[in-house]
């Protein structure tokens, strides 16, 4: 894994000539992913992600925590114990050196040892479970790490409207396969990741999974084809 991401954040957090991330999928063209964009503050930040931040109470676990943005407000501001957790190792260096007192480099379906009151996934939040075929492993881990009375925030985006209609307003979708399932790939100064799958949920799809794995789950807010979602164990 060539971490390009982590080296973008670690390049920019450094000041050593950082440039901007370039990022496709499978049914969209090159597109800018500007660095500092990943050290937005909160006003800077989307109205899902807002309201997830507010939304947030006792222990919580920033999974996929990149440059630690989110994981630093909860902290600072709300004052919340967080542990920010990612893959990358350097985004995790990063976190540390932003002052985040727990961050931890892992995998969340290796991470154990502790419970959480929030669990937050957020930008594309759905996108860690990769396929329909992977969800019940993550919902069923976030299960295991999450307090009785606890929540998990997550965000996806409905991307139905990305594929042709013809005229009777009918969509053209691949036949095989779910349409959310894409594959992602990261460039970063001249280099280039391997593609990884990365999964966009309508609300339906993930709600039925939700269920089937147990968890109550209601929309908390929806910003034209993207939305917040709150799972709490039934």
């Amino acid at each position: 894994m060539k971490d390009l991401m982590g080296k973008a954040i670690w390049d920019y957090h450094h000041n050593e000539d950082p440039e901007d991330l370039q990022t496709e999928t499978s049914i969209s063209e090159l597109d800018e992913l500007p660095v500092d964009y990943l050290f937005r503050t909160f006003e800077e930040m989307n109205a899902l992600e807002q309201k997830a931040l507010e939304s947030s109470y006792g222990k919580v676990l920033d999974i996929g925590a990149g440059a630690g943005s989110h994981s630093l407000y909860l902290q600072d501001i709300r004052n919340l114990d967080v542990v920010a957790l990612d893959i990358s190792q350097k985004s995790i260096q990063v976190c540390q050196i932003r002052g985040i007192k727990k961050a931890v480099c892992e995998n969340m379906l290796d991470f154990s040892g502790e419970t959480f009151d929030t669990i937050l996934l957020l930008m594309n939040g759905t996108g860690i479970f990769g396929s329909l075929a992977e969800i019940d492993n993550y919902l069923q881990k976030l299960h295991l790490l999450l307090n009785d009375n606890g929540q998990v925030l997550i965000d996806s985006t409905d991307i139905l409207y990305m594929f042709d209609r013809d005229e009777d307003g009918g969509v053209y979708i691949p036949a095989e396969g779910y349409y959310g399932e894409l594959d992602y790939i990261v460039h970063y100064k001249g280099e280039s990741e391997d593609p990884i799958k990365w999964l966009y949920l309508d609300f339906e799809t993930l709600k039925n999974a939700a269920e089937n794995n147990g968890f109550n789950i209601e929309k908390v807010m929806q910003d034209e084809d993207a939305y917040l979602a709150k799972l709490m164990k039934k």
